[in-house]
């Protein structure tokens, strides 16, 4: 028992002595590696602090202009700005890392489509990004809309659905399966656009959508 036990301590001690030895060898690479890792941390704070954040504010103040143009219904002065405030294109090129600049993409891609350009339109709304149930999905729908104007049904209903499974709820939902059904009548594919009328019946049964659904049915189902 004693001759284990010796054997066990032998065994701690050349472990201790290897530690001592890696760090003795390897102190000036380790202090260095710390060094590196501090400064990382502190530089990517300083760009939070310093460059991030105040972008963010400045975007955010020229964006309540902006939006209130778009809302206005004055959207060449929302696209471009004038010499009192910048435009959602200066907010895009801009500060396009802040939220406020991804949000400018939205903003911009709508005002797009109510000029009828459509590709432009696409082009802003897919640089939009967010992860959540409303907004995000809803730019998804955006999307089908341009596609639609611009008789790419087959792209369009890809992104209706899309924006049904994103949003899950009964009150958008509806809306984007009753577009993309309506692309697939478009399509001459009434199977497909009996289904999504159906889902519509059987899942959100409450939603304004439902209400006269079954014409809908009948009408995919006599095509």
């Amino acid at each position: 028992m004693a001759e284990k036990e010796k054997d066990e301590l032998e065994k701690m001690n050349e472990a201790l002595s290897m530690s001592e030895q890696f760090v003795e060898k390897y102190q000036k690479p380790l202090l260095w590696g710390l060094v590196v890792v501090v400064v990382v941390i502190g530089a990517i704070l300083s760009v939070r602090h310093f460059y991030l954040l105040p972008r963010q504010d400045k975007a955010q103040a020229a964006m309540y202009q902006a939006v209130m143009a778009f809302e206005n219904d004055s959207i060449d002065l929302a696209i471009n700005g004038n010499e009192k405030f910048d435009g959602l294109l200066t907010i895009v090129d801009q500060y396009g890392s802040t939220d406020a600049g991804n949000l400018a993409n939205a903003y911009l891609g709508l005002a797009y489509y109510e000029k009828g350009e459509y590709e432009t339109a696409q082009k802003y709304l897919s640089k939009f990004s967010a992860d959540e149930s409303i907004l995000a999905p809803a730019m998804m729908s955006a999307i089908g809309n341009c596609l639609v104007d611009m008789e790419k049904y087959d792209e369009s209903v890809k992104y209706f659905e899309k924006a049904a499974k994103a949003s899950d709820n009964p009150v958008f939902s509806p809306i984007y399966l009753k577009k993309a059904a309506a692309v697939y009548e478009k399509l001459g594919n009434k199977e497909a656009a009996l289904k999504l009328y159906q889902e519509i019946k059987d899942k959100y049964p409450t939603s304004n959508d439902a209400r006269g659904i079954e014409r809908y049915i009948e009408r995919a189902q006599n095509k």
